[in-house]
């Protein structure tokens, strides 16, 4: 497991903002938005960013901003969408690239055929309740939350 000290974050971002930019030009994310019964939100803990997020990850080519919300939230958690997705929102993300932008899904509707297994990516997957998020989750993931639960206006970037 490789931990980034928290100074060292921005200067892992900018690399890979420039890595993005030589290697894919623009760049399209998206975050999926899973919820349960109990209010709860499910967030991952990566192995190489600090805090808790959203689970999510970047369209590939041929490949729908929906269907990569299911792909990624699948094999970022083995968590199956089960119905119709949401287009919640669509942000900017100053941070990444100077262009990316990321769609945030709901997925309401949902199955776990398999439990989650920790691999070199993914450490943690767990829903949390959206009242009660852990201290370090991600401020992007926050917002969406406080958005979602109409705590705040839906912000154009992330």
């Amino acid at each position: 497991m490789i931990r980034i000290p928290g100074a060292l974050e921005p200067r892992l971002r900018s690399v890979q903002s420039l890595m993005l930019r030589v290697t894919k030009g623009l760049t399209f994310g998206i975050r999926g938005f899973v919820t349960d019964a109990d209010g709860g939100v499910l967030l991952v803990r990566h192995s190489y960013v600090p805090g808790w997020h959203l689970p999510g990850g970047s369209v590939d080519p041929g490949e729908t901003a929906a269907e990569a919300v299911v792909r990624e939230v699948r094999e970022e958690t083995a968590v199956e969408a089960a119905g119709p997705l949401r287009l919640m929102s669509v942000h900017f993300n100053k941070a990444m690239a100077g262009r990316d932008h990321v769609a945030v899904y709901h997925v309401p509707a949902w199955r776990q055929p398999s439990p989650f297994v920790p691999n070199r990516e993914i450490l943690e997957a767990r829903f949390f309740s959206m009242e009660d998020l852990p201290a370090d989750t991600q401020g992007g993931s926050r917002r969406r939350v406080d958005e979602f639960l109409g705590r705040a206006a839906v912000s154009d970037l992330w």
